[in-house]
């Protein structure tokens, strides 16, 4: 079961949709949490927050530089994960579409 739970709480650091965003950033490479604010137009502390809950679960990993702290994710095949669950949903959307068609169909 601990396994289990660890997976379970890496997941639940996934299901936020701001973390997925600052996620989506962090493709291009490590951004500041001003760079964060302003890309997704949220405030500082909504992405400070976010970014805490992704460092705790060890997602993502940052740096100081003077006073400017940079965040990257932690390991790249993070990218994989959430390339492979965007197909997932792409797939449940097809299927979705197709049934609302035939159903549309239908007498």
């Amino acid at each position: 079961m601990p396994l289990h739970r660890f997976k379970a709480e890496f997941f639940k650091a996934l299901g936020h949709p701001t973390r997925l965003a600052i996620l989506d950033q962090l493709r291009a490479g490590e951004r500041s949490v001003q760079e964060l604010q302003q890309a997704l137009a949220i405030e500082q502390s909504n992405v400070s927050q976010q970014l805490a809950v992704l460092r705790n679960k060890n997602i993502v990993d940052s740096r100081k530089e003077g006073t400017v702290v940079y965040y990257r994710v932690r390991d790249p095949m993070i990218f994989q994960l959430l390339d492979v669950a965007r197909q997932i949903f792409n797939n449940h959307l097809i299927d979705t579409q197709e049934m609302l068609a035939t159903l549309s169909e239908e007498p």
